[in-house]
């Protein structure tokens, strides 16, 4: 990774995997099908970016990471159960993820649905129980309120059964954006959240703007995602490409042409740096961050 983010979201990655490592059930643990599934789903790769949120929000106020690993390895434990249920055959019905067979193809679809299920729970054992994160049991309870709701119909399950809805069907920009703000957005909005939470914050002022920030590089991660499957092969992308375009989903690209879906997520980075201004010299890793979303190859 040659971006300048590379460096950065590199620790990130090595930090939570090994928090997840930890946090997982061992793969002999009875039973071992569905402990090795787990561990499949979140240990094989994957760019990180919801944990780097997480960490990258925390240490802008200082915290220190051993309080952020709790947070950062639930946001990953979501985010893989996610795209488990997103591949299976009544979803998207995908082979490949991150460069490697889907669960529902290493495994069997049955075990696939309950890797899914486990690690939806497992993030919220994470947030009510991680002997790591020193808030107290009033903040735990709210990253908790925030993760199911980010999750949940009202969310990225909601986006999902908005994205299935929307196949065969002509959206206009606004809906579009509704849906990944749901789909897509939620879980990168409550990363940063979890990441100033978990770090004590409780100052709205602050919990607001960098929400903004959230929202802003949500949108333009999808857009960013939406391009990328309309000019990337498979090989790089580690998934199949071209698939929205199979499945005549409605994109960013398809409904605005490459050029503009391009100009869009620049002016939502560009969006989304003004509300880090609040931070002044600690946002740089978010800034940063926001920069590779929109430039990123992968």
């Amino acid at each position: 990774m040659t971006h300048a983010a590379g460096k950065w979201l590199r620790e990130a990655e090595q930090r939570v995997t090994k928090a997840l490592d930890e946090r997982l059930p061992r793969p002999e643990i009875n039973p071992a099908r569905l402990h090795q599934g787990m561990r499949y789903a979140t240990l094989n790769g994957g760019k990180r970016v919801r944990a780097a949120l997480v960490y990258f929000t925390g240490e802008a106020v200082q915290a220190n990471f051993e309080q952020l690993d709790g947070p950062a390895a639930a946001m990953e434990c979501m985010h893989a159960y996610s795209l488990v249920h997103d591949d299976l055959p009544a979803m998207d019905n995908d082979e490949l993820r991150r460069g490697n067979p889907t669960c529902h193809i290493q495994f069997d679809e049955a075990t696939a649905i309950l890797i899914g299920d486990a690690l939806h729970d497992l993030a919220f054992e994470i947030l009510a129980s991680d002997p790591e994160m020193s808030v107290a049991g009033e903040l735990r309870a709210r990253m908790i309120a925030l993760l199911a709701s980010s999750a949940g119909s009202r969310g990225m399950a909601g986006g999902q059964m908005m994205d299935i809805q929307a196949v065969d069907h002509e959206l206009g920009l606004a809906q579009l954006e509704n849906m990944h703000i749901h789909k897509t957005g939620a879980l990168i909005r409550t990363a940063t959240q979890l990441g100033l939470l978990g770090a004590g914050v409780t100052d709205e002022g602050l919990l607001h703007k960098i929400d903004h920030y959230g929202k802003c590089i949500g949108l333009a991660f999808q857009i960013q995602d939406d391009v990328l499957d309309a000019t990337a092969n498979t090989a790089t992308l580690g998934k199949t490409s071209g698939a929205d375009e199979k499945r005549n989903k409605p994109t960013y690209v398809s409904l605005m042409g490459l050029d503009q879906a391009r100009r869009e997520a620049q002016m939502l980075c560009e969006e989304a740096l003004e509300s880090l201004q609040v931070l002044g010299d600690n946002g740089e890793k978010l800034r940063t961050l926001a920069k590779y979303i929109i430039e990123r190859k992968h």
